[in-house]
């Protein structure tokens, strides 16, 4: 019976190795492979101390850790909200599904929507333009790092309900009760217990924002077309562009470089879920 349950597991674990572990190693040896030659060589992890990587890696950063703090903030609020209606809610139901849909809203179509929004000929710049004169377009905005925030952040709220509603959701009654018993007003329960105990969570669901919008490649490759932000776009131009030929291992050492990042966010969340799960159900 027991080597039954382990057979049922060999697809969940093919398609790991073939999906995740392949990969990854791949991207390992690429990174400290010669692109010539296939020898071992450090030139390309030495290449990630450039400035051009250097800034691209904090232009990441920051779009990630904005749109996370932006998308933390945000969507905690309206998880609350959302909570506060109570399970039987419709509009509570209705409103987690609408999350789950948009939380998955990304890549080309999201880009289309926001370009036929607040490109130069979107809807909303157009009817700006020619109704009070504003010029909402400006100097192509969209297409750059204050674009990118604004878009991530739109998916970023909608993941925020769905990864912390279950958190406030677990928030025991128990507690409230005894602050409550205890002479609490409702807001010193959130300041003193509820707040503190939420923090934990709080964090951890930002960190997954954060690793969310590090890795994210399709929307920003569709809104900029010129230049290379975010580290998803630099490791583009050095697979493919004909201006940077040869560059193929960089490309790999760039992977390395967002595989590190995100495995120390994903820890970082771990510890904080498993601090967190012991005071909520």
């Amino acid at each position: 019976m027991s080597v039954g349950r382990y057979l049922a597991l060999l697809p969940f674990f093919g398609f790991l190795t073939v999906f995740l572990l392949v990969p990854t190693i791949t991207v390992i040896i690429g990174a400290f492979q010669d692109g010539d030659t296939g020898a071992f060589t450090m030139g390309n992890i030495e290449a990630l101390t450039s400035s051009a990587a250097i800034d691209t890696l904090r232009k990441s950063i920051l779009l990630s850790a904005t749109t996370a703090l932006l998308g933390g903030v945000l969507g905690a609020v309206l998880a609350y909200l959302i909570v506060s209606l109570g399970p039987r809610s419709i509009v509570r139901r209705t409103t987690l599904s609408i999350a789950g849909v948009l939380a998955q809203f990304g890549g080309v179509t999201l880009a289309f929507a926001w370009i036929s929004l607040l490109g130069f000929s979107g809807l909303l710049t157009e009817v700006l333009r020619s109704g009070p004169g504003i010029d909402i377009y400006g100097a192509g905005w969209l297409y750059g790092l204050k674009g990118l925030i604004v878009v991530y952040t739109y998916f970023q709220v909608p993941l925020m309900v769905i990864v912390f509603t279950p958190a406030l959701e677990g928030l025991r009654p128990q507690l409230k009760e005894a602050a409550v018993n205890l002479g609490a007003t409702n807001l010193q329960y959130w300041r003193m217990v509820g707040i503190p105990l939420l923090t934990p969570a709080f964090l951890g669901s930002v960190l997954l924002l954060f690793a969310n919008a590090f890795a994210a490649y399709a929307t920003a490759a569709v809104l900029v077309s010129q230049g290379n932000p975010i580290v998803p776009l630099l490791i583009r131009s050095a697979l493919t562009s004909e201006v940077l030929l040869g560059q193929q291992n960089l490309g790999f050492a760039l992977a390395l470089e967002m595989i590190v990042v995100v495995a120390i966010v994903m820890a970082l969340y771990a510890l904080l879920l498993r601090r967190t799960s012991k005071w909520l159900r």
